[in-house]
């Protein structure tokens, strides 16, 4: 591998470390409602960003972005499906559900995939196919399990595959796209910023000194894993940057587990196992065509083939 690459994939193995260890960040701010904490989020993360545009030298880009129409509205989309990701995935956290947070963050790939096919008409191959089969398998299981279907997971990688969907229609890098998003966001997040600081039970009548420094890090917590994460897209193939991102969900399947003692009983375990083993089949496939791809002397004869 060469320097580019090594860096690149340092990068991506933190990024993804980072963005797995958030659940023990909120959980330490569990005594505060998702709401109030999703508020502060989009705040501290404005400072930050726009920051970080300004010192690449983005602001244009943001600013003209945000002033066009077009592209505004699917900020505007984005930001609201962001708002739905980050709202269930913390609201999991400080309610003590991890486990629920790692099924939705291996299921985000399958749902992409479910997009692909019914949105942008793309077709399933055998191998796929499989792996549909496996997930629905998979859902029977885990619905049993838990007596009803994980509706959070499906929220959480759901929201997460159609904010995939929607930033194909953004002109913006990730790092100046979520500016943008998080731009959108801050009226509405002041609103409960102020909300917060003078209800009863709220942000401003039980944080504790620790908590106000934890409070000004999520911007920075926000920011830090994307900004690796920009670092390694152009320099890693998507191929092994698929599996590396599975870090993600396997940190929070070991904190809820491990960590925090969430119950795992043998049918839950068997639901999961069955999610990594569609996820392993969609990986296999993938590593192989790209192996064929590169052996192909005219791409295009075999596109068409």
């Amino acid at each position: 591998m060469d320097p580019r690459s090594k860096s690149g994939v340092r990068s991506a193995v933190i990024a993804y470390a980072l963005w797995g260890s958030l659940t023990a960040f909120w959980k330490l701010l569990n005594e505060f409602s998702a709401v109030d904490l999703i508020g502060w989020r989009v705040i501290a993360a404005v400072v930050v960003l726009w920051a970080l545009v300004a010192s690449r030298g983005h602001l244009a880009n943001v600013v003209t972005a945000i002033r066009d129409a077009s592209v505004r509205r699917f900020l505007l989309l984005a930001a609201a499906l962001l708002v739905v990701n980050w709202s269930t995935y913390v609201g999991a956290i400080v309610s003590g559900r991890v486990l629920e947070t790692a099924l939705g963050y291996f299921l985000a790939p399958l749902i992409t995939m479910t997009i692909g096919v019914v949105v942008l008409g793309e077709r399933l191959t055998p191998m796929r196919v499989l792996a549909m089969v496996l997930v629905i398998t998979s859902i029977t299981i885990l619905t049993i399990s838990y007596g009803q279907i994980p509706w959070l997971s499906f929220a959480l990688g759901g929201s997460w595959a159609f904010y995939g969907l929607v930033k194909r229609r953004v002109p913006l890098g990730p790092i100046d796209s979520l500016t943008g998003e998080v731009t959108t966001l801050l009226p509405i997040a002041i609103v409960v910023v102020i909300i917060s600081l003078t209800r009863s039970g709220g942000v401003g009548d039980i944080a504790s000194g620790f908590d106000w420094v934890l409070l000004a890090a999520t911007g920075l917590v926000t920011a830090a894993p994307l900004l690796l994460f920009a670092h390694a897209a152009p320099r890693v193939p998507f191929t092994l940057l698929g599996p590396i991102g599975w870090m993600v969900p396997v940190i929070n399947f070991c904190l809820g587990w491990l960590a925090y003692g969430e119950t795992m009983t043998v049918a839950r375990f068997i639901g999961f196992a069955i999610v990594w083993l569609a996820l392993v089949a969609v990986a296999v496939e993938t590593v192989l065509r790209a192996r064929n791809s590169r052996t192909q002397p005219h791409p295009d004869v075999a596109v068409a083939r």
